[in-house]
């Protein structure tokens, strides 16, 4: 695969100039320079006019690869979700293990590229990297003793918060910054309030500002992990 800037950097020219040789686009290339784009800028949103600059090519050309803007943002969205279940190296029968490790990961890469990380929650891509997050998280379930309604209705509950948590907290990241530890605090600033008629906040002000988001991100994975321990022994007995 040759990349608009491998081209240009092998000494072939570059478009806008009379002479040039156009730039051969194919999906691999487009969606490779869309994923670097998104973590370059750290914006919540993508430009396909900025990812045309950045492939060295005009804007409308990605255009005979993708429908639309929507189906780019799936085939990027797709992309994400592979790398997340290509970092699950915990064994099949570490169920538990390997349903943190496609969280983390998921985390982690929406947090690098948030413009595709707040699409997860509108968009539905078909493609091969969501149908193996899907099967990964089946098979956890199923190995973990749910049956029928109970293992769809956990992989259900999962995924809503796998996606939606993660887009929100990447796309926070994004407008307020992070701590060097790469977290970020749930609350932005401290929370007031008069103790004659929220007491509760009153009282547990100082422990709400401390709320980090990776952690309750992660303890909503654990509580599911639980509730499908819970299940399974039920169902067993």
């Amino acid at each position: 695969m040759t990349t608009a800037t491998g081209a240009r950097a092998s000494g072939q020219p570059t478009p806008g100039r009379r002479g040039a040789a156009k730039v051969r686009l194919d999906r691999e290339t487009i969606v490779a320079a869309g994923l670097e784009l998104a973590a370059a800028s750290g914006s919540t949103t993508l430009s396909v006019r900025e990812l045309g600059a950045r492939l060295g090519a005009d804007p409308t050309a990605i255009y005979r690869h993708f429908r639309n803007k929507e189906q780019l943002m799936q085939a990027l969205l797709d992309a994400l979700n592979a790398r997340s279940v290509a970092t699950v190296t915990a064994p099949h029968d570490d169920w538990r293990g390997r349903i943190r490790q496609l969280a983390t990961a998921t985390l982690e890469l929406f947090s690098e590229h948030p413009a595709i990380a707040v699409e997860s929650v509108v968009l539905t891509t078909h493609g091969p990297g969501e149908l193996d997050a899907v099967e990964l998280m089946l098979d956890a379930f199923a190995r973990a003793g749910l049956d029928d309604d109970a293992l769809v209705q956990h992989y259900a509950l999962l995924a809503s918060h796998i996606l939606s948590t993660a887009s929100g907290i990447a796309r926070s990241r994004s407008e307020r910054g992070a701590n060097d530890d790469g977290t970020s605090p749930w609350f932005d600033g401290p929370v007031l309030a008069d103790p004659r008629t929220h007491p509760r906040i009153a009282m547990f002000g100082t422990r709400l500002t401390e709320l980090e988001d990776r952690e309750l991100f992660m303890l909503g994975v654990e509580a599911i992990i639980q509730s499908a321990e819970r299940v399974a022994e039920a169902s067993g007995s």
